[in-house]
Parts: structure tokens; C-alpha cells; sequence
């Protein structure tokens, strides 16, 4: 199951070139992960409250094309690989006329405590994330 939202580029999200400055995809990937998890009824706020935090421990980018001022952006999220104590997150992002790929990417998730110790993913999370 995958998620789809949509982010509008505006001025502040390019450099002097007038394309998205590459750094902002990471943004778009947090942004799309954020929406996926509450989408599934495991929102971020809720699980911060529980102690139960997820930190990227990897992220890989494959840049294709690119997104410019005034474009809209369609980003697709798909969560490909629960583990014990983390998620893989992959991303697609392309332009919204056109369909052009703009990037693929990927980012590993670590299952942390308050105390920043990586633990388990809790069951709940791991059931409601996996559709069960």
C-alpha cells in the first residue's frame, strides 16, 4: 500500500538556478513519510507522547530530472520492509503535468527510545503499518 501527496515548489524551495535546491527532496521524503504514517493511524506526534521515535539512519537519493519554480510535485511513498526495529521507506517523485521522474529514493528508519537506544518497533505500530 502506498501513499500520494502533493507539494507545490515555490520560490524559497530553489536556488539562484531556479530548480528545487537538492537538499529540499529530504524535506519532501520527511514530509511523505510523515503523511504515510498518520494516513495508517501511527501519527508522529502520537508516538513521540509514547517515547517511541524514528531516526534516519540512511538515505539515498538518485537524482533524475529537475523540479522547478512553480512546478507541482507528486510524491509517492511505499514502505517495502518492516523489521524488528526498523522501516525502509521508498519514495518517487515526478512532476505533476508531465509524469517525469524527478527522483527515487530511499531511507532506512531506526526504531529509538527517548533515551536514543534503538528498540523494537512497538506490535500496535508494526500491525497497523503492516494493514493487520
Amino acid at each position: 500500500m502506498d501513499h500520494v501527496m502533493e507539494i507545490k515548489i515555490y520560490y524559497e524551495d530553489t536556488d539562484c538556478g531556479n530548480v528545487v535546491y537538492y537538499a529540499n527532496y529530504l524535506r519532501y521524503m520527511e514530509r511523505g513519510r510523515t503523511e504515510y504514517l498518520a494516513d495508517r493511524g501511527v501519527p508522529v506526534k502520537a508516538l513521540m507522547d509514547q517515547g517511541v521515535l524514528f531516526t534516519v539512519s540512511r538515505a539515498e537519493i538518485d537524482y533524475k530530472s529537475s523540479a522547478h519554480y512553480g512546478d507541482t510535485i507528486i510524491v509517492e511513498t511505499l514502505l517495502p520492509e518492516i523489521t524488528a526495529a526498523s522501516l525502509l521507506f521508498e519514495h518517487a517523485m515526478k512532476e505533476k503535468t508531465t509524469g517525469r521522474l524527478l527522483v527515487e529514493s530511499k531511507a532506512r528508519l531506526v526504531c529509538v527510545g527517548a533515551d536514543m537506544k534503538p528498540k523494537r518497533i512497538p506490535k500496535d505500530v508494526a500491525e497497523r503499518l503492516r494493514g493487520k
